[in-house]
């Protein structure tokens, strides 16, 4: 068994496939079969997969979404991308030390033409709104091919554990995210108009009308008559010295590893950025026994939803805001971090560095758009539409909307469907948009006899399951809007089934139960993280919404509902009256009050690397930019900035955001110009070589 395997999970279920023999530089090792290489390596605690050839640099995983090079590996002689080439059997795996060789071709190949498709609906993304669109498309009969480049539908579904927000009827509230995407895949196969190819990459869009298509290895040209995008989002990266060290990498990485291929990656963990996507990437962690060590945010409080930091914060995850990276710190590997304040004026405070001992840097700062076919297609004038994260970032509750939303519309544009298009759609699917309401402070309900749920959320989101469970239909939300705070509706008696605290995504109701003993309430509080920590009798301590330990009190009882809440735990214990009404979790580690080393002495910013492909650094950019250059073409000749496998991808934000910098107005920028294909495409695959399977 490889070494670092996740061998249980509160929320998943742990495969207990046997493992397959294959070589790594020679060596022995054993993976799952068809898992990606990447996570058969990590598994194996194998974190650098080769060397930049220009520097030596050591190379490792980073988006684990295809979307750059750098885990590039050779495997049975060919370069490939770890993190999308399944594992094989007996498959020998080797690292890139400088450039990779080309495979010897012993036999002249065979070459076959691409078969060119034609289709009416090409959807590209099989996520939350592919899928969404194609249910729609698919129940109307209309002939609809949709591709993804993974091995399983659901796009980022299938890394979320934690349960989603909205409300049940339009968009599964109270469902943990792998879930939906299995829920929406079974819809889809039910309808025979739609067809799927995974493990299937658009990498260019042609001024024909062509899409084409790789897939196993296979080239393809389809022609679609309506083209949907919902590609997605890529995560920015942030530039500081010791950024491409392997373990900095994106959050969604991270919960590729440990959500979808349960590896346990880290062992401790610092997560910069405190939007939805950093905070739930830190509850992941906990639940796969990785410590977190902080989170920290630039801005004055996190982005994201409140619940999701009180769920850290009461965890034992503390919280910085205005705090910035330093510098992170390793020779192969991240050994430590280092983090500063920053003042109103964004600037670093002189002798506020302090730094972390961590193997791992998550970075969550943000989301661009996967637009680069949209943008080709409208150049081409081609019948495109845009949804989910493709059109506008946001929570994949809105993405489920706006697939449905686009999807009529090109029904409707294909005269295949002659209603309107519900306007509620488009007013749910702005209300699940918004940003959530600024905080603001609850009282508890004033009495204390009974059993009655107390509400800990105290920001307006669009939630509202909880109103959906309650039998006795006591429990609304302020006007009836879906982002109002809940209450108990005055007069109404609470049955205390406790439907309300397993369902919240926020983990945010417990129940307060007077009736047995008035002086010692029984509280029940959500819990969803290591099961060996709430077992009867057990000593648990009880914390505030705001992390602080209200004191240590023996589990009464553990209720669970696996057919209805699975993976939720509800723990009962016995407080005084006075705490009661405070608690609402229970801390699972010890807060590292003090960082492990103060660090005086920052590298430059200007060692950052900002393209990784080619490595170029800050520095060099902004030489160029104060030599007057102002076309990134030009800086790409200058000093090959962008030019690498990728694609520009990570570095153009970062290339703009230094020209903003340096005072450039971007309008005076001449942007790259974009690669015919995306993605990398072997001339072999491109020329008709036939080797892999043939149909999809």
């Amino acid at each position: 068994m490889s070494i670092k395997r996740i061998q249980s999970h509160p929320i998943l279920n742990v495969p207990t496939d046997a493992e397959v023999p294959f070589t790594w530089n020679g060596t022995p090792l054993t993976g799952r079969d068809g898992e990606m290489i990447s996570s058969a390596l990590f598994a194996n605690d194998i974190h650098v997969f080769g060397h930049h050839y220009k520097d030596g640099s050591p190379q490792g995983l980073f988006c684990a979404n295809g979307q750059c090079s750098q885990c590039l590996v050779i495997a049975d002689g060919v370069p490939v991308k770890a993190c999308m080439t399944p594992l094989k059997k007996k498959m020998a795996v080797q690292s890139v030390e400088g450039l990779p060789r080309l495979p010897e071709v012993a036999d002249k190949p065979v070459l076959e033409p691409p078969v060119e498709k034609s289709v009416a609906v090409l959807i590209i993304g099989g996520g939350p709104a592919g899928l969404s669109a194609a249910i729609e498309l698919g129940k109307l009969g209309i002939e609809t091919l949709i591709i993804d480049d993974k091995d399983r539908l659901g796009g980022k579904l299938v890394l979320q554990t934690h349960k989603f927000f909205g409300s049940v009827e339009d968009s599964h509230a109270g469902t943990r995210g792998f879930e939906i995407g299995t829920l929406l895949e079974a819809q889809l196969l039910s309808l025979p108009s739609v067809q799927i190819w995974l493990e299937a990459t658009a990498v260019g869009v042609f001024s024909d009308g062509i899409v084409g298509v790789v897939q196993k290895n296979v080239y393809r040209k389809i022609r679609p008559e309506k083209l949907l995008v919902t590609t997605g989002a890529r995560e920015k990266m942030l530039s500081f010295p010791g950024n491409t060290l392997p373990g900095v990498y994106g959050a969604g990485a991270f919960q590729t590893l440990v959500n979808r291929d349960l590896i346990k990656s880290s062992e401790r963990v610092l997560i910069v950025g405190g939007g939805n996507v950093g905070l739930i990437a830190g509850y992941h962690a906990i639940q796969a026994g990785i410590q977190v060590v902080a989170l920290i945010e630039a801005l004055p409080r996190v982005g994201g939803y409140k619940v999701h930091a009180d769920k850290l914060m009461r965890l034992g995850v503390p919280i910085y805001t205005r705090h910035t990276v330093v510098a992170a710190h390793g020779d192969a590997h991240v050994e430590g971090i280092t983090i500063a304040a920053l003042d109103e004026g964004w600037q670093i405070i002189p002798g506020s560095q302090k730094s972390f001992a961590v193997d791992t840097v998550l970075i969550a700062v943000g989301l661009a758009e996967v637009n680069e076919f949209i943008l080709k297609a409208r150049q081409w004038g081609m019948d495109v539409y845009a949804a989910g994260d493709a059109q506008e970032i946001a929570e994949a509750s809105a993405a489920m909307f706006t697939g449905k939303i686009e999807g009529l519309k090109i029904a409707k544009d294909l005269q295949r469907y002659p209603g309107e298009i519900p306007a509620e759609w488009d007013e749910k699917a702005t209300i699940l948009k918004s940003r959530p309401g600024a905080p603001v402070h609850r009282e508890p309900p004033p009495g204390e006899e009974g059993v009655m749920p107390i509400f800990h959320c105290q920001q307006e989101v669009p939630c509202n399951p909880c109103t959906s469970v309650c039998p006795e239909k006591a429990i609304r939300t302020e006007d009836d809007r879906i982002t109002g705070l809940p209450y108990l509706v005055k007069g109404a008696t609470c049955q205390g089934c406790m439907a309300c605290v397993a369902i919240c995504p926020g983990l945010a109701v417990t129940l307060v139960d007077y009736r047995k003993d008035p002086d010692h309430p029984t509280v029940t509080l959500p819990y969803e993280i290591w099961r060996d920590r709430v077992k009867k009798g057990q000593r648990v301590p009880v914390t505030d919404r705001d992390g602080a330990i209200l004191g240590y009190y023996p589990v009464q009882r553990v209720v669970t509902n696996p057919k209805r809440y699975p993976g939720t735990l509800l723990v009962q214990v016995k407080l005084e009256r006075a705490a009661a009404k405070q608690a609402i979790g229970i801390r699972v580690q010890e807060v590292q009050v003090d960082p492990s080393t103060v660090y005086e002495k920052a590298p430059l910013p200007d060692e950052a690397v900002i393209c990784r492909c080619e490595r170029i650094t800050a520095g060099e950019i902004r030489s160029s930019i104060r030599s007057g250059v102002r076309d990134m073409n030009q800086m790409k000749a200058l000093n090959r900035a962008g030019m690498g496998a990728c694609g520009s991808k990570t570095c153009r934000p970062m290339i703009r955001r230094i020209f903003q910098e340096e005072g450039v107005d971007l309008e005076s920028v001449t942007d790259r110009v974009d690669r015919p294909l995306f993605v990398e495409v072997a001339l072999g695959i491109l020329a008709g070589e036939r080797k892999g399977e043939r149909d999809g």
